[in-house]
Parts: C-alpha cells; sequence; structure tokens
C-alpha cells in the first residue's frame, strides 16, 4: 500500500465521515419540498383520505430514520449505511403510490372536474422524491464503501500488532 492511501485511512479512524452524513441530510431537505409540494394543494376532499395520513406519517419517520443514519453513518456504521439504501428504495416505492394516485385521479366540485395533481405539480414533486432517494442511495453507498475500507484497515492493523 502507498504512503498516500495509508496516511488517508489512518486518517479516517479520527474524521468523521462527513459526506455521507450530509448527503443523508440532504435527502430530509428534498423530502421537506416533496412534502410541502403535496401537501400544499388542496383539491376537493381527495387529500382527506387515510392514504395522506400514513403519507404524513411515514414523511416523519422518514426524516427521523433519515437523521438517525446520518449521524450513524457520520462514525463509519455499516448497518446505517444500508438502511439508508432501504430508504433511498423506499422513496423511489413512494412515487407509484400517493403522486401517482393523485395524478390519475379527478374531483368534481360544482359539475366541473378537476385533476387533482396538475402535471407540473406531479414532476416537481417526482423529481423531489428521485432527488432525496438519490441522496440515500449516495449516503448508503458512500458509507459502506468507507466503512469496510476502514475496517479493513483496522483488522490489518490488529494483525501487525499481533
Amino acid at each position: 500500500m502507498d504512503e498516500m492511501k495509508r496516511v488517508r485511512l489512518d486518517r479516517m479512524r479520527y474524521t468523521k465521515n462527513s459526506l455521507s452524513s450530509n448527503l443523508a441530510l440532504l435527502s430530509i431537505v428534498f423530502n421537506v419540498l416533496y412534502f410541502v409540494s403535496v401537501y400544499e394543494s388542496d383539491v376537493g376532499s381527495w387529500y382527506y383520505s387515510l392514504l395522506i395520513g400514513v403519507s404524513i406519517v411515514y414523511n416523519l419517520l422518514f426524516m427521523l430514520m433519515a437523521f438517525l443514519s446520518s449521524e450513524g453513518v457520520k462514525n463509519y456504521r455499516i448497518g446505517y449505511a444500508w438502511f439508508l439504501l432501504a430508504l433511498g428504495a423506499g422513496q423511489i416505492a413512494r412515487i407509484f403510490i400517493l403522486p401517482a394516485s393523485a395524478y390519475a385521479a379527478t374531483v368534481t366540485i360544482k359539475k366541473i372536474t378537476y385533476p387533482v395533481m396538475q402535471t407540473q405539480q406531479f414532476v416537481l414533486v417526482v423529481l423531489w422524491l428521485c432527488l432525496s432517494a438519490a441522496c440515500c442511495f449516495g449516503a448508503g453507498v458512500i458509507g459502506v464503501r468507507r466503512s469496510r475500507m476502514l475496517s479493513t484497515y483496522l483488522a490489518s492493523l490488529d494483525e501487525k500488532r499481533a
């Protein structure tokens, strides 16, 4: 192993994995933008349903879990990195639940039919979820990679001591 790589690995023992942590926090920001984009519209009574209630609870849980994972990957805990990958997959799956349902639905108010979600809003909401998922995937992949590199390096140090 060349000297520069060894120094970089040794330095990981004393520094935090801030890139993964910051990407996880950025995924929360994109989720908040999704949250605001969806819930600012109010077309008829379509948004007053169990689906919206579950969506709100999931948003809160996502933000809590992403924050907890950001703290975990900051300290090179590989389990949190894998969990961020699962959260990213969950964000992609959400596209096909609430936004797709709202985009396909219409509401009739005073004999006039309105779409629940306009095309522009649908594209924006899907964009926010995709960006949130991309940040989770990025944070997870970087976290797994760096955690494995650090654990391999620490194991090699232990072998040298023995």
